[in-house]
């Protein structure tokens, strides 16, 4: 007996709508596994180029058996070159628009979207090479400062005559690597490097950027310049061991850290209860 065509029409309405409601409720969460454990990423829905991308390149396994290539401690691990891999230069020659949000920082665990500079890159476009933020704790003072200007000024306050045995107290330093105390000094030097050299040091910042970089951490130099696309939501502390590998030239691991990637469906509300993550609720155009 033939099913009616009308019926037929109303069952493929409800399969339509329930797998409809089916994908708003779920979610693709990616885990990069590495020699030094898992890291799970969530990608952001507000980003759905970099989410598109960056989860079809991972089902597709293209980012497994390539490395993460560029490491610098108290910054980012940086990984992704598909073009390492034979056969694959082309997929690393995709170019994803920019999608800058004021709500997604360069916090501890961000996960990024590589790119060219703006010389050669006017519009900001991404490429399929990716980074997560490690970086470090800034104080409220240094959140305020703009610390290119500052040392650019502390370079010319530090020729003064009566300065000298400082500069040499901090170029001691620099040669040990204690970079992070240097700075901190002439932060504290801040208002007496700016007197010296009639330059203003200050800079703003958001509210929201103060509370994430003086609690969470992170890279707040980056914010707004690249596309942040995702969060590390389990295995922070693999990127903190990633982070303080030994490296050689360009900043690459002496002893490659290759990765795989594995794509976990799950809900939204699974989501939440095991990560904590709230999903915002997003505006639909009209």
């Amino acid at each position: 007996m033939r099913t009616p065509i009308k019926f037929l029409f109303i069952a493929l309405a409800f399969i339509v709508v329930n797998c409809s409601e089916r994908d708003k409720n779920m979610d693709s969460l990616v885990k990069i596994h590495t020699s030094l454990g898992d890291i799970t990423v969530l990608l952001f829905e507000d980003t759905p180029k970099h989410k598109q991308s960056f989860l079809s390149m991972a089902k597709e396994g293209m980012y497994d058996s390539t490395t993460f290539h560029r490491v610098m401690n108290n910054f980012m691990i940086q990984g992704g070159d598909v073009a390492s891999k034979p056969g694959f230069a082309n997929e690393s020659k995709r170019l994803i628009p920019a999608e800058f949000s004021t709500h997604h920082l360069h916090a501890k665990g961000a996960l990024a979207a590589a790119r060219q500079p703006d010389n050669v890159n006017p519009e900001r476009k991404s490429s399929t090479q990716f980074y997560i933020v490690h970086g470090r704790m800034y104080s409220e003072k240094e959140m305020y400062t703009d610390l290119a200007k500052l040392n650019y000024a502390a370079g010319q306050y530090l020729q003064s005559e009566t300065n000298l045995p400082l500069r040499d107290t901090l170029l001691l330093m620099q040669e040990q690597g204690r970079m992070s105390e240097l700075q901190q000094i002439l932060i504290d030097l801040k208002e007496e490097i700016s007197a010296y050299t009639d330059l203003d040091l200050d800079k703003e910042s958001t509210p929201e950027q103060i509370a994430v970089y003086t609690t969470v951490g992170g890279y707040p130099p980056l914010d707004f310049e690249y596309t942040v696309f995702g969060q590390v939501v389990e295995g922070i502390e693999v990127v903190d061991k990633i982070a303080a590998v030994q490296t050689g030239v360009a900043d690459k691991p002496i002893e490659d850290i290759f990765m795989t990637m594995e794509i976990i469906e799950m809900p939204k509300a699974e989501v939440t209860a095991k990560y904590g993550y709230e999903y915002p609720v997003l505006k639909v155009e009209e």
